[in-house]
């Protein structure tokens, strides 16, 4: 493959990672074609209309922008071109079961001063907590972001062993510790660190086996801030779009892809449609699932099996989602807000070990008229509520669970937030439950977040953007290096990007050698 092939390179998925591939693909030079089922653009990051109400369906919370401003600076744009980003402070609003309140501000000397107020003594450990996750972050940086990676070999193959700094550098990244332990050694208090552990729930993880380096979540988003475009997170696909056509991408909502064509050689030299054409391409980049990729696109290739035969991926948390169109807003409620279960052990226990729906969840409550009034009629509000669930389990039949389980959600809002006249305000009202998730977005068994980052050595790790058995083959979206959430979606796109760039400029596309376990 050379960069001036006369073959496209074919983006499968139009998700947040594939139209970041294909923005970058593009903007260095290379035809692109992208191939879309749904007749939408942006996979997760969609919107339902209804009655006067808008709501992003998928993400709310926009973290990290210097990924976006990097993927539009391939092109030579600027990201305020293209999106009108608001910043958001207090970042959220924390509700707990005895009537106590706290905000995450953004400003650490903000934050000190809530704390002292809400719990004495726990200021001095969210500020050593935030300089050892400014640690975990430059680590990141160093070793981890803007790369193909897939084990902790990866992260260091590309330094010598004996640079200065790496032993260190390895003994800091707290291998060996969970996100949990990390949080409560340094911030006892529970309530404090039950808003701290809700970090690695942007991976749809549990912090009680995810590993101390997700800490570094928490450095990011006081770095950067929280964000929100006008417009809802909508407006990240829908810019990322219009530059990809800006940029001569040939996009393809409404084209499903039945599998990935190899050769004999085992190389991906092209795609065929769910109508049955083939198309010939110099390259394919997934943003599908990554072990559904293997498992229904490449299936029958011999290579695909050594996928699931490496290591055993577990898929993230699913969860049920709440539209509800409001005639009132709740002043009590920030833009984002948490309303913590009474007992984070408990929870967690249910949902990753049980495998059943805690029994008192927590809810995130994103209520987004207080920055852009125009979500709902005048004085009302579009609620999203988000509680996270198991992902799918055998037996489990969500068009039977999700009436009971609405009720413990409104009761849980109720009771910890106030909001006890809830049902009474309802003018509108729509849902996402597991099952639907899993046959809206072609996930994993429903997981929101694709691959779970559990393991307390290999959790941080997802399969790496270059397929390590099919060359020509990289993969892009939340269930591949560096993993899920809005962020690093469009990194994993930027990076699929990049190192297939770097493989066609060097004219070769060459198997790479094996990722030695961790």
């Amino acid at each position: 493959m050379t960069q001036n092939s006369s073959k496209p390179v074919g983006i499968v998925g139009g998700g947040l990672g594939g139209l970041a591939s294909a923005c970058v693909l593009a903007a260095r030079g290379h035809k692109v074609v992208l191939f879309e089922k749904s007749p939408w653009l942006g996979g997760k990051a969609a919107v339902l209309e209804a009655d006067g109400y808008r709501f992003d369906m998928g993400p709310t919370i926009v973290t990290l922008p210097s990924v976006l401003k990097r993927i539009f600076a391939e092109a030579g744009k600027k990201i305020d071109q293209y999106l009108d980003l608001v910043l958001l402070d207090p970042q959220w609003r924390c509700f707990y079961d005895d009537g106590t309140t706290l905000d995450l501000r953004q400003k650490p000397s903000e934050m000190y001063a809530e704390l002292d107020k809400f719990a004495p003594g726990s200021a001095e450990g969210y500020r050593r907590f935030l300089e050892y996750s400014a640690k975990l972050n430059d680590i990141s940086q160093k070793y981890f972001f803007y790369r193909s990676v897939g084990s902790i070999w990866d992260m260091f193959k590309a330094n010598s062993l004996f640079s200065p700094g790496l032993i260190t550098d390895m003994i800091n990244i707290g291998m060996g510790k969970s996100v949990a332990s990390c949080v409560r050694s340094h911030v006892p208090d529970p309530k404090v660190a039950q808003m701290l552990d809700h970090f690695t729930q942007y991976v749809g993880s549990s912090p009680e086996l995810s590993p101390a380096v997700l800490c570094s979540i928490a450095h990011m988003q006081t770095d950067e801030g929280i964000w929100y475009p006008m417009g809802g997170t909508r407006a990240v696909p829908l810019a990322l779009v219009k530059l990809a056509s800006e940029l001569g991408v040939d996009l393809r909502p409404g084209c499903g892809i039945r599998r990935i064509l190899t050769d004999t050689s085992e190389r991906a030299t092209g795609v065929e449609t769910e109508s049955g054409e083939k198309i010939e391409l110099a390259a394919v980049v997934s943003n599908s699932d990554s072990v559904r990729t293997h498992r229904e696109l490449l299936s029958g290739s011999k290579a695909s099996g050594k996928f699931e035969k490496r290591r055993k991926y577990e898929a993230a948390c699913s969860g049920v989602v709440l539209y509800l169109g409001l005639d009132k807003r709740y002043e009590q409620l920030v833009h984002h807000n948490f309303v913590f279960s009474h007992n984070a052990e408990e929870e967690f226990e249910a949902i990753y070990h049980k495998g059943i729906p805690a029994p008192d969840p927590t809810c995130y409550v994103c209520a987004p008229s207080i920055t852009e009034p125009a979500v709902a009629p005048p004085g009302g509000e579009a609620l999203y509520i988000l509680v996270h669930t198991p992902y799918l389990r055998p037996g489990q039949d969500w068009s039977k669970m999700l009436p009971d389980y609405r009720r413990v959600i409104l009761q849980k809002l109720a009771s910890t937030a106030g909001m006890t006249d809830l049902e009474s305000h309802i003018k509108f009202e729509s849902f996402l439950t597991p099952q639907d998730i899993h046959d809206r977005y072609r996930v994993l068994n429903g997981a929101i977040y694709g691959l779970a980052s559990h393991g307390k050595y290999a959790g941080a790790f997802k399969p790496a953007n270059r397929s390590q058995d099919i060359p020509g083959l990289y993969l892009a979206g939340g269930s591949a290096h560096p993993g899920p959430g809005m962020p690093m979606a469009l990194m994993s796109g930027w990076i699929a990007a990049d190192v297939l760039d770097i493989d066609a400029r060097a004219g070769v596309v060459t198997k790479p050698a094996r990722t030695q376990p961790v």
